[in-house]
């Protein structure tokens, strides 16, 4: 994304929603249940950003602002809220073409399972690891998206892939069987134990 100097509050916002909603679209589908509720959470992450746009960085870094913006409001989000903004009348529609177009939740048996696996780490991991793996951030990127130190998040992701290795060891038949891991190196939705991006801090 280019930087924001010189355009409008609204051409800009524009461009972050048309950059991002596909990722945003993603990181709800794999936190909540059930398409209503990501298409709620969507929607409420785009209002909240849109009430900070003031606070938005520029160039590359308003993506991660983003993420942390899509964090906040996932904590604070609830069903039955007031009424949504028009804004999300019109999610609901672009997320049903995009649905149409794109099925993302084809792999939803698998995540699901791999869902209850995570939900086992301790959530400050978990956190970092789902950055990790299902956005494919890098350390540095999911430092900036969540305030805090590299060094902080490299410690977390260690841990994370570590007590993931033995739940996943530890998981017999399901969603994970042995023969799949070791012909394709990953379980789909969640490539076994990432490591972090070459060239990337």
């Amino acid at each position: 994304m280019n930087g924001f100097v010189g355009t409008s509050a609204d051409d800009s916002f524009r461009r972050l929603y048309a950059d991002n909603f596909p990722a945003m679209l993603s990181y709800a589908l794999r936190r909540v249940s059930g398409l209503d509720d990501a298409a709620d959470l969507v929607a409420d992450i785009f209002l909240v950003a849109w009430r900070r746009r003031a606070e938005m960085p520029p160039g590359d870094e308003a993506r991660l602002w983003l993420f942390g913006v899509a964090r906040l409001t996932l904590a604070n989000h609830s069903r039955g809220e007031q009424r949504r903004h028009q804004l999300s009348e019109r999610l609901r529609l672009e997320l049903r073409e995009h649905l149409i177009t794109h099925d993302p939740t084809g792999d939803l048996v698998e995540v699901r399972a791999v869902r209850e696996v995570m939900a086992q780490l301790e959530p400050a991991d978990r956190e970092v690891l789902e950055l990790a793996v299902w956005e494919q951030l890098a350390p540095r990127e999911i430092a900036v998206a969540l305030g805090l130190s590299s060094q902080v998040v490299r410690a977390r992701l260690s841990r994370a892939r570590n007590r993931m290795r033995l739940l996943l060891e530890n998981t017999s038949g399901q969603a994970f069987s042995d023969h799949r891991m070791a012909r394709s190196g990953h379980v789909r939705g969640v490539p076994t134990m990432l490591e972090p991006k070459e060239g990337k801090a």
